[in-house]
């Protein structure tokens, strides 16, 4: 059962709804969970299969169905697919249509400029987004002004820790500095640690106060095993190996358009996640 003193939300990242039913299975519970193309494409229904550009899109919303069945009081992120070239409008397309699909979905977008565009609009139509591939301060700052008429559960923003740890910035820090940047302001952005590589990061997520954390099942095995700790008295990792991150003085008050949200990550990962989708289709069909 969750622990009574958890304010952390722990959403499962995974695209096979197996995984959510051992995930209920473990914990007790879910608050919900997060897909992307390259966890659909990780799907044992999907590995080693062609689809069609429709059959693929067919195939994501029955997993996207069956998971918003099991966990019918949480939310489920569901990406639109995005390569260097997809603008605003065709991620827009992409979203109403996804939306569609199920009462609690946040729709994905990635943090660049056509996906703030999307983004902003999607708020003021009175749709849930999930801010995908963050990096730095800049780009949560972003986030915030480009949705500021929402309200607390609309917006999440997706900081990826574990590919700044792995070019040897700490992560955490990152998470850290953007909970202390968005401290002053209305609370509409919901921090969702994401790219979570082991239960130091979990762990170390829930002691500094992040709204939401989700993670591979294989990470919330460890959790349970542990008893579900809340404090980070549990680590092992020595994150003195990692270059810190500052904290910056950013002004959320100021458009989002006067941000500087480049950042070669970003960029990496929409390839990556466009990769992966053009993975799984065969262009002859």
């Amino acid at each position: 059962m969750k622990p009574s003193n958890l304010k952390t939300k722990i959403f499962l990242d995974s695209g096979d709804p197996k995984e959510t039913r051992e995930a209920l299975a473990l914990l007790g519970f879910l608050d919900g969970q997060t897909t992307n193309p390259s966890l659909v494409a990780k799907n044992p229904e999907a590995v080693g299969k062609k689809f069609s550009a429709a059959e693929v899109l067919n195939f994501y919303e029955g997993v996207v169905k069956e998971v918003s069945s099991l966990i019918p009081q949480g939310s489920v992120s569901v990406e639109v697919y995005a390569d260097k070239d997809t603008s605003c409008e065709e991620m827009l397309d992409q979203a109403k249509n996804f939306y569609a699909w199920i009462p609690n979905a946040h729709i994905k977008y990635p943090t660049v400029t056509e996906g703030l565009k999307a983004a902003e609009i999607s708020v003021k139509d009175g749709m849930r987004v999930n801010m995908t591939l963050v990096f730095n301060q800049a780009q949560a700052a972003a986030v915030y002004a480009a949705t500021r008429s929402s309200k607390k559960g609309d917006v999440f923003l997706s900081p990826f820790v574990g590919r700044l740890d792995d070019r040897g910035e700490n992560g955490m820090d990152f998470i850290a500095n953007t909970i202390k940047m968005y401290q002053p302001g209305d609370g509409h952005v919901e921090v969702l640690v994401a790219s979570v590589r082991s239960i130091d990061h979990f762990v170390k997520s829930i002691e500094l106060g992040a709204d939401i954390i989700t993670s591979p099942l294989k990470i919330l095995k460890q959790w349970a095993e542990l008893g579900m700790p809340v404090t980070s008295k549990q680590q092992t990792a020595d994150s003195n190996q990692l270059r810190p991150i500052p904290y910056e003085e950013l002004d959320l008050n100021r458009p989002w358009q006067e941000y500087n949200i480049q950042h070669e990550l970003t960029d990496k990962g929409i390839e990556k996640f466009a990769s992966d989708w053009n993975g799984l289709i065969d262009k002859s069909k």
